[in-house]
């Protein structure tokens, strides 16, 4: 009886020790099965969240050339694969107004209207083209954080645009990764793009055609007889001095540069041709003081076709290589 009481207490202990380790067991297993969705998720996080962003742009304000500024009104739209919230700014310039019409966990659909700015090249000017920018990145979220991915099919331009002296040469959005090396951090930047080109025609008519009349007058002041050499002059200083005021009319369109625009060069071989033109009229003055008739007539007949060979020839090397 004592042997049966020991046997049963003996096999309660085990049971109950069997019982233990199991439970154990079962712990260990679940909190490895814990450990490894958690290091899942980990590796999950590490991944930037994509944000798809289209644009469409309903109007350009004017585009003013001396400050790189304009005006911009368009349509956003950012979608995420997941719930999102992006907090953007434009990095070339700040928005006036943001107007939220679609606000669902993943897409985000925005009518803002911009104040922008551009850097502006005008070493081609009048015949110059520009690149008109907006620039978006998040607020608080690096590159390792959140990337962008520019949605073409959902960024466009509105066919009823008019920008006025310059003509679009369509569109196109990039993604790219702009670095703050001062702050060692990177984000992701959006980039909409929009190409523009003055009106070449119209350019060419408000800057060069007066000019070419004034050095034609020069040129066929060269027709006079060399006894009028005295009205040759003449021409040739009011030529210079409508010049002289024509460029600065020219030059106030833009703001001061540290280079020499197209139609600053064009200006200066019009300044040469018009010193030529004096040179040539001062010495056949002086050869007539001195009586030097026939030396004076020989010039004249080698400058007179000179002038009408040598001047356009100058002006047509400087549209094929100064550009």
């Amino acid at each position: 009886m004592k042997m049966s009481r020991r046997a049963l207490l003996f096999a309660f202990i085990l049971t109950l020790v069997v019982a233990c380790v199991a439970a154990d067991s079962v712990d260990v297993n679940s909190s490895d099965g814990a450990v490894v969705s958690e290091d899942v998720a980990v590796v999950e996080s590490l991944e930037p969240q994509q944000v798809k962003v289209g644009l469409y742009l309903l109007n350009l304000g004017k585009f003013d050339v001396s400050s790189g500024s304009y005006t911009a009104d368009f349509y956003m739209s950012l979608t995420c694969e997941t719930e999102c919230d992006p907090k953007f700014e434009f990095m070339n310039g700040r928005a006036s107004s943001v107007e939220k019409i679609t606000d669902e966990p993943n897409s985000k659909f925005y009518r803002i209207q911009a104040n922008l700015n551009n850097r502006v090249d005008l070493k081609q000017f009048p015949f110059d083209s520009q690149r008109l920018t907006i620039l978006l990145e998040d607020k608080e979220k690096t590159v390792d954080e959140l990337v962008y991915i520019a949605d073409l099919n959902q960024s466009g331009i509105d066919p009823s645009i008019a920008f006025t002296g310059w003509d679009l040469k369509g569109f196109d959005a990039t993604v790219s990764e702009h670095e703050y090396p001062i702050y060692g951090e990177t984000y992701s930047q959006y980039e909409f793009g929009l190409p523009i080109s003055r009106i070449m025609w119209n350019s060419f008519l408000k800057t060069f055609l007066p000019v070419i009349f004034i050095v034609l007058i020069v040129l066929f002041s060269f027709i006079l007889d060399p006894d009028k050499v005295a009205t040759r002059l003449a021409m040739a200083g009011s030529s210079l001095i409508a010049s002289v005021m024509f460029h600065i009319s020219i030059t106030n369109q833009i703001p001061p540069v540290g280079y020499l625009t197209f139609a600053d060069k064009f200006m200066a071989l019009t300044y040469f041709v018009l010193l030529l033109a004096f040179v040539i009229n001062i010495t056949l003055l002086e050869l007539q003081e001195r009586k030097k008739t026939e030396l004076v007539e020989k010039i004249h007949r080698r400058t007179e076709f000179t002038m009408f060979i040598l001047v356009p020839l100058l002006y047509l090397l400087l549209f094929l290589f100064g550009f």
